[in-house]
């Protein structure tokens, strides 16, 4: 009999962070075929002040870190990190860094089709190894086929400014509530989990929100 657990996720798509925590918990997940997880995506904006034209990824970076030696033994590690997890970072694909606004839009509107899991691991891995340019609205659209969407009807709502200041209002709301870093991870409401931490962290945090164990919750830097 399947035991039936929500977990929310607030986290960006252009943070590759998020992307190893959700293939983390995937596999915490895979630990506890008993659970029937209800996963509802909620949106962050790892940088709120990049126009929703995007920026060259050389400025972003520049303006963010300094230079792009800072970042380069972060992005190393999480090569080495993600490969154990069957993911494929290749962060020198990435040319330009977008606004995730019309990313986030996607997910809710694939999340009321309950198909958001789908659409979020296309959109983390045409951004982190295909280096996709996520501020095109027909690449965005595109990401919706995995999931059977119409990418027609979704371009021209993208087009449109359906669920702008919804996905606004939310991504204000995670940074008003104290969230300062991503992925975040709150499970059945009262355990929550900050950042791609371990396998073992994710199934103990599941085993405490099951009332399977008692401990102390979980916390590590976002990206």
């Amino acid at each position: 009999m399947k035991v039936s657990l929500s977990i929310d996720i607030v986290s960006d798509v252009v943070c590759p962070w998020c992307y190893l925590g959700k293939r983390r918990l995937e596999r915490a997940l895979a630990q506890r075929p008993d659970v029937q997880a209800t996963i509802r995506w909620l949106p962050f904006y790892l940088d709120p002040n990049v126009p929703p034209q995007g920026v060259t990824r050389f400025e972003y970076i520049s303006r963010k870190f300094g230079t792009g030696d800072k970042i380069t033994p972060t992005h190393q590690r999480l090569v080495g990190l993600g490969a154990r997890v069957g993911l494929d970072f290749r962060f020198e694909k990435i040319e330009r860094q977008p606004h995730t606004r019309d990313a986030h839009r996607l997910i809710a509107w694939a999340q009321e089709a309950g198909k958001a899991n789908a659409v979020v691991d296309r959109l983390f891995a045409m951004f982190f190894t295909e280096g996709a340019d996520l501020t095109k609205r027909d690449v965005i659209a595109d990401a919706g086929k995995v999931a059977g969407m119409d990418p027609e009807k979704l371009l021209r709502d993208l087009q449109s400014d359906k669920d702008v200041a919804l996905v606004d209002r939310q991504a204000a709301a995670a940074a008003a509530s104290g969230i300062n870093g991503v992925p975040f991870f709150v499970f059945d409401k009262k355990i929550a989990v900050s950042g791609a931490q371990e396998i073992e962290v994710f199934v103990s945090a599941l085993d405490r929100a099951l009332g399977r164990e008692i401990g102390q919750t979980a916390q590590a830097s976002g990206y």
